[in-house]
């Protein structure tokens, strides 16, 4: 993390956590790849069935190949993931970031678990703001699927940054109270 005099607080992308995800990225497209040319015999029920692998194969290289694709894209980014200062929070986290965030639309900051990973969801007044901010109709719409699905459109991930989920948390929860503490003098 980085603190100028100002007290913004500037917190660039992880280059190797990001090439390590993008690695994963693409080896799973590659199983998709695999699954849909080899078409391999999986004595499981579901995928036993020849038309579910191939369906299986198809899912993963769409999914991890448009991962792969905003992963590469983010770590060709020189701008910081994410600035927090007196103003509010820069997200330029992630494929679904949001840009700035003021303090004064955040309502709470809490913990969000999805599948061994943890994310900060950050409640807003008015989240739909920030889903129409999306120019790319994909971002808007799975950013409307988190809204729908864990009550809010915004989540910042520590994984592509340089730095650890606690530690991030920490710096945005004791800046959120600093904000509202200032709102009460």
């Amino acid at each position: 993390m980085i603190n100028d005099s100002s007290g913004k607080i500037e917190i660039q992308h992880s280059k190797s956590k990001l090439l390590l995800l993008f690695i994963g990225a693409v080896a799973f497209a590659g199983i998709g790849f695999w699954f849909i040319i080899v078409r391999p015999k999986i004595d499981l029920p579901i995928l036993g069935d020849p038309s579910m692998v191939f369906i299986t194969g198809l899912a993963c290289i769409v999914f991890f190949g448009i991962m792969g694709f905003f992963i590469f894209n983010i770590m060709g980014d020189k701008s910081p993931g994410l600035v927090i200062s007196d103003e509010g929070v820069f997200d330029n986290s992630s494929a679904l970031s949001v840009g700035l965030v003021l303090w004064t639309d955040i309502l709470e900051i809490k913990e969000t678990k999805f599948v061994n990973q943890t994310f900060i969801s950050l409640i807003v007044k008015n989240p739909q703001v920030y889903i129409d901010r999306q120019t790319n109709v994909i971002k808007g719409v799975l950013m409307q699927k988190n809204f729908d699905t864990y009550g809010t459109a915004i989540a910042i991930s520590a994984n592509g940054l340089n730095c650890g989920y606690q530690e991030l948390k920490d710096t945005l929860d004791k800046k959120f109270l600093e904000f509202k503490g200032n709102l009460k003098q």
